[in-house]
């Protein structure tokens, strides 16, 4: 099957299973940050494995699920988990984020973790991403264009909604969060960056790095959804500290910041709808 059609086929088995169910706002939910999961109410999950085209998750801290309900009382569509580009595919959450688009979904709140470049925006720090740089060598959309779904040169001014990265900071600030704002630059991986790679990105203009986001906010902003970001910031980038750096820790830090990602999403999509 194509994308297209696996997508389609996706959206008419969510359709079936929870009928008249329309999601304002998806949600991904990035390591470590599934427990934003237990908050919705009135929650019916299905496997992604239960999906056509859904990837299967193989990195720890992902469940695997799309989550329907409320959240703040509010209609969304949470993918608790993501494949990432490292496993083999860049475009591996195409049918996730167009499945969520067909169902009703207006726009799409991704969640992830991330390094930063800066000192004064530590571990456990949240940011609200405002721009990307693509540094993974390959693009979602690369091959044939589906134009049911969006045009063969999407723009990409604007890729992060000015209102609802707004909406997070006027969040933030009603929930006493402290939120940086800043570049994201997505890597490759599944290698952590070198130091001298952490200078390079930082060199470039980016605030944070990280292995997911940018694909999906291409996919997103292709077919027409709105897009905002938060990332939780789980180290400092190689090279910026005397500690390591390895997935335990940005599971460990993910999870310490838990709550408070969980306040501001909530309120951002309760805003939303």
């Amino acid at each position: 099957m194509s994308t297209a059609t696996d997508a389609t086929e996706a959206a008419l088995t969510v359709q079936h299973r929870l009928p008249g169910f329309v999601p304002r706002m998806g949600i991904i939910l990035g390591s470590g940050l599934g427990p934003l999961a237990d908050k919705i109410e009135d929650a019916h999950a299905i496997a992604y494995d239960d999906l056509p085209g859904f990837p299967s998750i193989g990195v720890s801290g992902h469940a695997g699920k799309l989550i329907l309900g409320l959240l703040g009382g509010v209609p969304v569509a949470c993918l608790a988990g993501r494949a990432h580009a490292y496993e083999g595919r860049i475009d591996a959450m195409k049918v996730p984020v167009r499945t969520v688009k067909l169902i009703g979904a207006e726009a799409i709140y991704l969640t992830c973790a991330a390094g930063s470049m800066r000192e004064t925006v530590g571990p456990g720090s949240l940011m609200t991403i405002t721009d990307h740089l693509n540094l993974m060598g390959g693009n979602p959309l690369a091959g044939p264009n589906d134009p049911d779904f969006g045009p063969r040169f999407p723009p990409m001014e604007g890729a992060y909604d000015p209102e609802l990265v707004a909406a997070q900071r006027q969040a933030a600030a009603s929930l006493g969060i402290s939120l940086a704002d800043g570049v994201y630059a997505a890597w490759l991986g599944p290698a952590f960056e070198t130091p001298a790679e952490v200078r390079m990105i930082k060199a470039l203009g980016a605030d944070a790095v990280g292995m997911s986001t940018v694909p999906e906010c291409i996919v997103a902003r292709h077919c027409g959804l709105r897009v905002t970001a938060t990332a939780v910031i789980t180290n400092l980038g190689v090279g910026l500290s005397d500690g390591p750096v390895n997935h335990d820790q940005t599971l460990a830090a993910a999870a310490e910041a838990s709550e408070r990602l969980q306040g501001l999403v909530t309120e951002v999509v309760r805003a939303f709808g």
